[in-house]
């Protein structure tokens, strides 16, 4: 029988969709399910992005590959207000941030390439690489710490002459951190020392609490050649469904590689970057935004503190982003999580979770533990929490 190509059977399914069709069957039972496994916000686009999005043309065109201009010059601007000084010819459209990393993957290394992530990490990052032929090698970061970076010692043993580039998320998903710059630095002298790429997945940016700052990759001294910044408007807009990402460089060798995979894949979506125009001129966003945000911050602490009350729970404060690393008083958070599903419900409800094991590149790390995305408000994440207390009380693999 004929059959896919190895790329195909090692590119692994997404754990924070795999259990769909428990949750499906669940839906079926009349059970309703509070969704903490997927990043997706429950607040309302903003009906500025909307109404752009309805200004169709006669003719639904494809846009240029790298993004219609006035979009590109509107995300220029939206930089330069954030201290990065970048030109519209320096910013290339895509569709989502997820073909933002698939381009940098490729633009920077070859078949057999390895790069460095910190993890546990994305799990979407393990098809990228797949995709592109690149293999991962995991920077270990601990809980204890934060999910910080271990030191300097740490992170150049793991450097070989197939190294390529290190590939980031700050703030992070899925552990909610924030880099402190004297982090970013140490990661800037290793790219320039070794020769490296700096990859910076950006998506969370706004997403910091606690007073704490973001610093982007672009904003690194001396790093014109080696920084690649990756975004998406899909978060801090509540606009997941538009596929409107960017990479951006000032590297012009990049630019131009990236270019030709941008024309190869033809336009990047036309109607989500009008929505993205219309936003963006309206000068209002930042209010926008800052509201975002704030509901967030206020929904993290919610969550931190209901984790906090549920015995024999453990994990890190997050420090930007949506997302949390708990770890359980189970035997594999995995089967935990398919128990919720298949077996549990309290008043007639659940909680569909991510286990976390699939987030780390390393065997065994992450067996009981779950990332949670706070993207519910304050009074449905408390009766999530309390369905996982219950659930956690009841469930016979407890370790």
């Amino acid at each position: 029988m004929s059959q896919s190509s190895k790329r195909a059977q090692a590119t692994q399914f997404s754990p924070i969709r795999m259990l769909e069709p428990l949750a499906d069957q669940a839906r079926h039972r009349g059970v309703k399910i509070y969704h903490l496994n997927i990043g997706q916000p429950d607040i309302p686009t903003p009906e500025v992005f909307l109404n752009g999005m309805r200004m169709i043309p006669p003719v639904l065109a494809y846009s240029p590959s790298q993004g219609l201009d006035e979009a590109r010059q509107a995300l220029a601007g939206y930089y330069e207000d954030r201290d990065i000084n970048i030109s519209p010819a320096q910013i290339v459209i895509t569709t989502g941030g997820s073909e933002a990393i698939i381009f940098s993957l490729l633009a920077v290394a070859d078949p057999g390439d390895a790069i460095l992530i910190p993890e546990p990490y994305y799990a979407n990052y393990n098809a990228y690489a797949t995709m592109a032929g690149v293999r991962i090698i995991p920077i270990e970061s601990r809980p204890e710490s934060g999910f910080h970076l271990p030191d300097r010692a740490a992170i150049e043993g793991l450097i070989t002459p197939r190294t390529r580039a290190i590939l980031i998320c700050n703030p992070g998903n899925p552990t909610g951190t924030v880099y402190r710059p004297d982090e970013l630095e140490l990661l800037a002298e290793l790219a320039r020392q070794h020769d490296l790429f700096l990859i910076s997945d950006e998506v969370y940016r706004e997403f910091v609490y606690d007073g704490l700052s973001h610093t982007s990759v672009l904003q690194l001294a001396n790093l014109a050649q080696q920084a690649i910044l990756v975004d998406s408007i899909s978060k801090r807009f509540s606009a997941c469904g538009a596929r409107i990402g960017a990479l951006l460089s000032r590297n012009p060798d990049i630019m131009q590689s990236v270019l030709k995979f941008a024309q190869a894949r033809l336009s990047p979506p036309t109607l989500g970057q009008l929505g993205l125009i219309a936003l963006l001129r309206t000068g209002d966003y930042h209010r926008q935004v800052e509201q975002i945000i704030e509901k967030f911050g206020r929904r993290r602490d919610r969550l931190y503190a209901e984790l906090q009350r549920i015995p024999g729970v453990r994990c890190a404060k997050p420090q930007g982003a949506f997302y949390v690393i708990a770890g359980l008083p189970v035997d594999s958070a995995e089967l935990f999580c398919r128990w919720l599903l298949a077996e549990f419900e309290l008043d007639g409800e659940t909680v569909m979770l991510a286990p976390a094991a699939a987030f780390y590149h390393t065997l065994g790390r992450g067996q009981d533990e779950v990332r949670l995305a706070y993207v519910l408000d304050e009074e449905a994440l408390g009766r999530a929490l309390q369905i996982v207390r219950a659930g956690l009380a009841a469930y016979p693999g407890r370790s």
